[in-house]
């Protein structure tokens, strides 16, 4: 690979915004805000709103962003960016059960027997499961009927479709009362909507029967909550308050979801009680948990097992005590029934004469692709894994059945990975959100399952726990489910691990594809894959290096990439190379890179909004979906752009929350999607937070050409071969071993 510059011209002097100064609307940030990993659970005393967790990396959509404050101790209101949590904060990652979680490990043993014991209790009938304990089904359940919204019939939308979330058809304005009570505990009354929008119309009652309900609402961090509650109650506040241990629960799990878990360990729970001066964190937990706050689950031995005595407990394997908020844990286990559901039950027989997968297999382009159609004609749920080449192989399955007379239909993440899917062949490619949302595909059926008899979703590691969930509840006993995806890339966006789980429980035919991603950096990422940073040979500069020193040197070099020396060697516009970074926030995150590459390449006032017609920006429709687009004009119905061939109107209101420009954007926000040419931007301070499968995304976005501007010097190599995906708590795994049986038993 080479580290010159693909033209090697001279280099013309950085402007001011290359320098890293700050531009109207444009926050300067003074930390590096790189993406968080993915396992950490970000510190409340996160730096500007608008930077990346982890996988999520980057919880996005989320309005976690940590606001400014308005005053010592108050909450105030800067809004996070489209697509964004907290910036990083050097908080440690929750991981999982080690002793030095709690000190001196004496919580989680102390929790550990009294639970436990409470476990025993819901054994011997002493007391009722459904108020303290949620036990994994033992079988599958059947599908529980899509909600006749769902299933209004076919609506096929064309295929460039952006399909959008439902939203309230209006929101909830605060009242009199509640800016009252908003006032009396000194919070700023800009802080009314967010509060009528979390907590709903009664919100001024439920504040002052408990003001840290405000917790609740994402921009409000604990010590601004403890100061809105001593402000209301006065003397009878103090950090002992079962209310106060309440919210913090609550509010931890929740900030855990961003992060990517479902659910987390009882210990990381208590820790975290003890840093926030809850005084006897152990039964301030037990009474959140009588409470029905949170869920508890148990994993580890059966009890028979473990033994009756409680001298034998110890001695035997812990008992694993996960705590998870119901919306994510359910999902979880709806997850695990339907995808048992689908293992344990016979693929339907499909159209007379019987469909003749044999011979589909024979004729197959490839012999991974055979591989997979003769897996899909036995099974009802199939996995396979490969790389961008590896996608031609669930096409071909998906034109076979197609074929055959069968229902089939292939998903895809995003936009454009549905637009790779027809090159392929696949003439009804949707999108996993298109299809859900109804506005794309093939509609649902008179019992509201989706019409069809195979389907194979892409970018599956993109899938989270909710929105698999759903899909899966969406496919009728006998549909043919393939996930297909690349295990190498940074996992959703949101909480889950879904891919992932469902290949190492081993509960179905797994395929692996043995086609390679051609070309210098289709081997270049497969060496990242298994550890190792090679270097290969580029003779077209397919990869070029480009080492810089600081952030305001990897600024300029970017823009000098992007402006002119990517379009002159490989013929695309300038500006069409997309530029990936880590995080939004520092010298040298996206917004820094934004406000430089504006000022290059579309120079404007950004008088709709800070944006200008021509901008390039990222538009996020829904949590962890990120849509490319162009800024084309803007009227009183909203910001109106141009995704991919496709208009859409984005109304005022909801631009802030949705729209920010997309000339750079992180790692998360680009999984699902590639580009003619992409510029992997590395600035010093980014070195903390590389994983192998950051690397990984980030480096595979480029079709024909990958730069990497170099500031983080051995840490990526280092990160590499040494710093895998951060790890993510999750039950899916443990759920669907329990009702199937390992696929090569």
């Amino acid at each position: 690979m080479s580290t010159d510059r693909p033209t090697g011209e001279a280099e013309p002097k950085p402007s001011r915004a290359e320098r890293g100064a700050p531009t109207a609307g444009t926050p300067d940030s003074a930390g590096a805000g790189p993406e968080e990993g993915p396992a950490a659970v970000a510190g409340d005393s996160a730096g500007s709103a608008g930077g990346e967790p982890a996988d999520g990396g980057e919880p996005q959509g989320s309005a976690a962003g940590a606001p400014a404050r308005d005053g010592a101790g108050q909450p105030g209101g800067e809004r996070a960016e489209p697509g964004a949590s907290d910036d990083a904060s050097g908080a440690e990652p929750v991981t999982g059960p080690r002793g030095d979680d709690v000190p001196a490990g004496k919580a989680r043993s102390a929790v550990a027997e009294a639970l436990a014991a409470a476990v025993r209790a819901v054994e011997s009938g002493e007391r009722d499961a459904a108020s303290f304990f949620n036990e994994p089904k033992p079988k599958p359940a059947a599908r529980r009927p899509v909600p006749a919204a769902a299933a209004a019939g076919p609506a096929v939308a064309g295929p460039g479709a952006v399909a959008r979330p439902v939203r309230a058809a209006a929101p909830v304005a605060p009242s009199a009362g509640l800016t009252e009570v908003l006032a009396a505990g000194g919070a700023p009354e800009a802080l009314a909507g967010q509060v009528a929008e979390t907590l709903g119309e009664h919100a001024a009652e439920e504040l002052r029967e408990d003001p840290w309900r405000l917790l609740a609402v994402p921009a409000v961090q604990p010590e601004q909550a403890d100061g809105f509650a001593r402000a209301l109650l006065g003397d009878a506040c103090g950090p002992g308050d079962e209310r106060r241990a309440r919210a913090l629960v609550a509010r931890f799990l929740e900030r855990a979801a961003l992060a990517g878990h479902t659910v987390l360990e009882s210990s990381a729970v208590l820790a975290e009680l003890s840093r926030r001066s809850v005084p006897d964190a152990e039964d301030a937990l037990r009474d959140v948990l009588a409470e029905g706050t949170v869920l508890v689950f148990r994993e580890g031995p059966e009890d028979e097992q473990e033994g009756e005595e409680e001298g034998e407990e110890d001695a035997g394997e812990p008992v694993r005590l996960l705590l998870g908020l119901d919306r994510y844990a359910m999902a979880e286990e709806s997850l695990a029934d339907g995808l048992a559901r689908l293992v344990n039950a016979a693929p339907g027989p499909g159209p007379e004469p019987a469909p003749d997968w044999a011979a589909a297999a024979e004729a197959a382009p490839s012999p991974s692709a055979a591989e997979l159609i003769r897996a899909v004609a036995a099974a009802g749920l199939v996995t396979h894994s490969g790389g961008e080449a590896a996608r031609a192989e669930p096409a071909a399955l998906v034109t076979a059945a197609a074929g055959m007379g069968l229902r089939a239909w292939a998903a895809a993440h995003t936009e454009d990975g549905r637009r790779r899917l027809t090159e392929l062949g696949v003439a009804d490619a949707v999108t996993v959100a298109g299809l859900l949302s109804g506005q794309e595909g093939p509609g649902r059926d008179a019992d509201g399952a989706l019409a069809l008899d195979v389907l194979a979703v892409l970018d599956a590691p993109q899938l989270d726990v909710e929105t698999a969930a759903l899909l899966v509840e969406s496919l009728a006993d006998g549909t043919r489910l393939v996930l297909s995806g690349d295990p190498g890339v940074l996992w959703s966006a949101g909480p889950g691990r879904v891919f992932a789980d469902v290949l190492a429980a081993r509960a179905c035919p797994a395929v692996v594809s043995r086609t390679p991603d051609p070309g210098p950096i289709g081997e270049l990422v497969s060496g990242i894959g298994v550890g190792e940073l090679n270097q290969v040979a580029a003779p077209g500069k397919e990869v070029v290096i480009v080492p810089v020193r600081e952030p305001a040197e990897a600024v300029h070099r970017t823009v000098q990439l992007v402006a002119d020396s990517v379009p002159r060697a490989f013929g695309v516009e300038p500006g069409a190379a997309q530029v990936i970074t880590p995080g939004h926030g520092g010298p040298a995150g996206t917004r820094a890179l934004n406000a430089a590459l504006k000022e290059r390449l579309n120079p404007g006032p950004g008088r709709f909004g800070g944006f200008d017609p021509g901008d390039r920006v990222a538009y996020v429709p829904a949590p962890g979906r990120m849509v490319p687009g162009t800024v084309v004009s803007a009227d009183a119905e909203g910001l109106r752009l141009d995704c991919g061939g496709t208009p859409v109107v984005v109304p005022r209101e909801r631009v802030g929350d949705e729209v920010r420009h997309g000339w750079a954007v992180t790692a998360h926000q680009a999984a699902g999607t590639r580009w003619p040419a992409a510029v992997v931007v590395l600035p010093g301070d980014a070195a903390p937070t590389l994983t192998r499968s950051w690397v990984y995304t980030a480096f595979s976005r480029g079709e024909r050409h990958l730069s990497v501007v170099q500031g983080v010097e051995q840490a990526l190599p280092r990160a590499v071969a040494e710093v895998p995906a951060k790890e993510r708590t999750t039950r899916l795994r443990p759920l669907l071993e329990a009702q199937t049986r390992p696929a090569d038993s």
